[in-house]
């Protein structure tokens, strides 16, 4: 039963990875028309100033996951109920916190955002932003229901309804767009699925799971060492916020609303492009967990490392080929000219992430040697300061400035954790670069070449984009089976494709 769950989990979790990027993509151009650019501007900034605020979940959901699943195994359920009760009291609290800061920063809103927005846009960003914090409040300690299941191994009840939920509310969306509803209207209707999603969640963990929850002592012992666990996962979650939403604060403080519009739509591009390489990387943690157990040599770790990292090169080659190529003329179908500079962001993000993205094994042996530390203080420490040159460059070039900040941080960073890796982790990092970049750098000259000849087919509309879309796939698969792939690597792609084949003929014969 447990095998199944995990198995579910998995594949739920890439239905929620393809729907959720899908209709991101599709819905979109849909928003910035009926929101308009100024308006979508400031509904992406409030997001992103109400989203430093859940850095006060303190890494607790995770928490929540490692503990429950540690009681269980022990089959201390006294143990379980203590914990969880703890825990939602510390939620409890950390609301009533959020509550107090989020009133501190609505008296002053005007104040921090007078030379960026009109009057009008000012009175619109306190009501959205009070109706997010109320959002937040409930929402913080909602989700450790969600973490108490995965504790209990059981995913697929919370993951499914967590896609139901999102289809619903992007069909909601539509409507009520279409019947004139704005930026206010989509935080209200977020507000209410969330609160039914908590509901259908804490149903299942109290009524179907029969989960027991004691408020009755309050360990000292235990709750040291539930935050001395949580403590890196936090620094990680703030890494997050500086990485993906600092320069919307900073462009929406020092520019205006329509300019972080420009630069949440590159960010949203940048962030699916680290999707399709985080699908692949994140299933090998439990590979990486057992070699760091089983002491494997740094030269094992190594091939471990390449293997993986040649898989995810091959998916991040072929799209950011295809963006650099063809980004452009989406860009303008799908959500207009005004929108041009979201294409050089989006293309300085993927260039700059994609070396974090092949090494991303790396990252699961550091969480299973537990040294994620010395990630964690660089990585803040360059985000930080990435931000901080971003936010000199904004205020003359604009969006295409604060990216540059912020992935030059970026950049710094992953050349100093490949000094670590090579010294501390015992990886070599020169094998690594050069058994990925040889076959496949050479291969994407000539794929290139081909893709800049179809992109000279006459036309500017959807059509003739996917009509480029499909004849560059076709010369990126041919090219890279031939030249550039190893046998392994297509024995993978055959076998995957021989057992498709096989479950449609068991499925045609059952029919």
């Amino acid at each position: 039963m447990a095998v199944n769950q995990l198995k579910a989990g998995a594949i739920l979790s890439y239905v929620t990875i393809v729907v959720t990027n899908i209709v991101g993509l599709l819905l979109t151009p849909y928003i910035l028309t009926k929101l308009g650019v100024a308006e979508y501007g400031l509904y992406t900034l409030m997001g992103a100033f109400v989203g430093y605020m859940t850095l006060l979940d303190f890494g607790l959901n995770n928490t929540i996951v490692r503990f429950v699943a540690k009681y269980r195994a022990e089959k201390d359920s006294i143990g379980e109920a203590s914990f969880l009760g703890m825990s939602i009291f510390i939620y409890g609290m950390i609301s009533l916190v959020l509550v107090l800061i989020g009133g501190i920063f609505y008296m002053n809103l005007e104040g921090i955002f007078e030379s960026s927005m009109t009057a009008v846009e000012i009175e619109k960003a306190k009501l959205m932003f009070a109706i997010l914090i109320f959002n937040l409040a409930f929402t913080l300690v909602g989700n450790s229901f969600s973490a108490v299941a995965s504790g209990y191994e059981k995913f697929i009840y919370p993951k499914s309804v967590n896609i139901i939920k999102y289809i619903l509310r992007s069909i909601l969306l539509v409507v009520i767009l279409f019947f004139g509803a704005k930026a206010v209207g989509m935080i209200v209707l977020d507000t209410i699925m969330n609160l039914l999603l908590i509901s259908a969640n804490a149903y299942y963990i109290f009524k179907v799971l029969k989960v027991k929850v004691s408020f009755s002592g309050f360990n000292k012992p235990l709750l040291k060492e539930v935050f001395k666990y949580s403590v890196w996962i936090f620094v990680f979650a703030i890494v997050g916020q500086f990485q993906w939403k600092s320069g919307q604060m900073v462009l929406g403080v020092l520019t205006n609303t329509s300019t972080v519009a420009i630069f949440a739509i590159g960010i949203m591009l940048g962030s699916y492009y680290g999707a399709f390489s985080s699908a692949i990387t994140s299933v090998f943690l439990p590979r990486a967990t057992k070699m760091a157990v089983e002491e494997a040599t740094g030269k094992e770790l190594t091939d471990m490392m390449i293997r993986v990292g040649r898989i995810s090169f091959l998916v991040l080659l072929y799209v950011l080929g295809a963006f650099f190529l063809y980004g452009e003329q989406f860009i303008i179908l799908w959500v207009g000219t005004e929108f041009i500079e979201s294409w050089q962001i989006a293309m300085l993000i993927m260039f700059a992430y994609t070396v974090p993205l092949v090494q991303g094994f790396g990252n699961s042996i550091l969480e299973a040697k537990g040294k994620l530390a010395f990630k964690a203080v660089l990585y803040l420490s360059f985000v930080i300061i990435g931000t901080v040159i971003g936010a000199l460059f904004a205020p003359k070039y604009g969006a295409t400035g604060m990216i540059i900040g912020s992935v030059s941080g970026w950049l710094v960073s992953q050349n100093i954790m490949n000094i670590y890796y090579t010294r501390v982790i015992k990886l070599n990092i020169l094998r690594f670069f050069k058994e990925l970049a040889i076959r496949f750098l050479i291969c994407m000259i000539g794929i290139l070449s081909l893709g800049w000849l179809i992109n000279l087919i006459p036309g500017n509309n959807w059509i003739n984009f996917l009509i480029k879309a499909v004849l560059y796939t076709g010369v990126y698969a041919g090219v890279m089976f031939q030249f550039g792939m190893r046998y392994s690597e297509k024995e993978l792609i055959w076998n995957l494709l021989k057992r498709k084949k096989n479950s449609t003929r068991i499925s045609e014969s059952r029919v």
